[in-house]
């Protein structure tokens, strides 16, 4: 069988997060109680970052646009960011003057919460010259807030001839906008997991809400849903260590297989392969191994 065309290059545009991870809780949480965690570490994170981690552990090129931690969480974060394989030319740095875009995850078996602080701008100045320059066949939005926040994105990706993916990523704020629906229409592939997917209506709407909309349902598998079809897949059990990013890994599996012009089943099927391959792991992207041979497996 012939090797999918692979040199299609995603540009992945996004807010970069230091992810404070709090891993093996005996339990969330609760106001007036303490928890003790069993591991912490340290990673960069934010849905832009960690898919285009996992698109460029699969073989394929691609770059991030996102602004870069100063100060010391900027060493906390460079080793792991040069090592994941991602161009970073086209972000920047955050100024000094701005307070760091941190998030603190927590982690209990399958039950996870996040407490993130943003700041500064989600789309860097250098966005405009890297989506111009021709060399990129996707735009990939890693959460709706960015969307939100930069609308024009779209208009710059369509003028350079770029398909576009959206994931979700709740935002109380945000999910409570009425302006939504004309946002996500513009894209190709609309991500939410089965939470967001149910707070904005989608497995109950009569039509999905964008041209291919993916639900992702964790353990439970995936669905796609078109005007014409809706298409499921099942995912394996596998041992949850931190599940911190498994839906951003998705994303990357299944752009990659859809890139690919695989049967969208097989996209499907990708993107749990990734998915899975998050949740063994501490951290949304961090130490990836050589993921090829998944990308081969979409493929079979």
């Amino acid at each position: 069988m012939t090797r999918a065309n692979r040199s299609g290059r995603v540009l992945s545009v996004g807010r970069l997060y230091c992810d404070l991870i709090f891993t093996e809780l005996p339990k969330m949480p609760t106001l007036g109680e303490e928890v003790f965690a069993g591991g912490l570490s340290i990673k960069p994170g934010g849905g832009a970052f960690i898919t285009a981690a996992y698109v460029a552990a699969l073989g394929r090129p691609v770059s991030l646009a996102s602004a870069l931690p100063s100060g010391p969480f900027a060493s906390a974060l460079l080793a792991d960011l040069e090592a994941s394989g991602v161009d970073l030319s086209a972000s920047e740095e955050t100024p000094a003057n701005l307070d760091p875009q941190i998030t603190v995850a927590m982690a209990s078996g399958l039950e996870r919460a996040f407490l993130t602080r943003r700041a500064g701008p989600a789309v860097p100045g250098a966005f405009d010259a890297a989506v111009a320059s021709g060399a990129f066949a996707h735009l990939h939005i890693g959460e709706l807030a960015t969307l939100v926040e930069a609308p024009d994105l779209i208009e710059k990706a369509r003028s350079a001839g770029l398909s576009i993916s959206l994931d979700c990523s709740w935002d109380d704020a945000v999910l409570a906008r009425d302006d939504l629906a004309g946002l996500i229409a513009a894209v190709d592939i609309f991500l939410p997991n089965e939470t967001e997917a149910e707070r904005l209506g989608i497995l109950k709407a009569a039509n999905p809400p964008a041209p291919l909309t993916i639900v992702k349902r964790g353990p439970d598998g995936s669905i796609a849903i078109t005007a014409e079809e809706t298409v499921s897949a099942p995912t394996k059990p596998v041992d949850v260590i931190d599940s911190t990013g498994a839906g951003d890994a998705f994303n990357a599996g299944f752009i990659d297989a859809w890139l690919a012009k695989l049967p969208l089943k097989q996209c499907l099927e990708a993107g749990n392969r990734c998915g899975a391959e998050a949740v063994m792991r501490v951290g949304g992207a961090s130490d990836l191994p050589d993921l090829s041979a998944l990308a081969e497996e979409a493929e079979a």
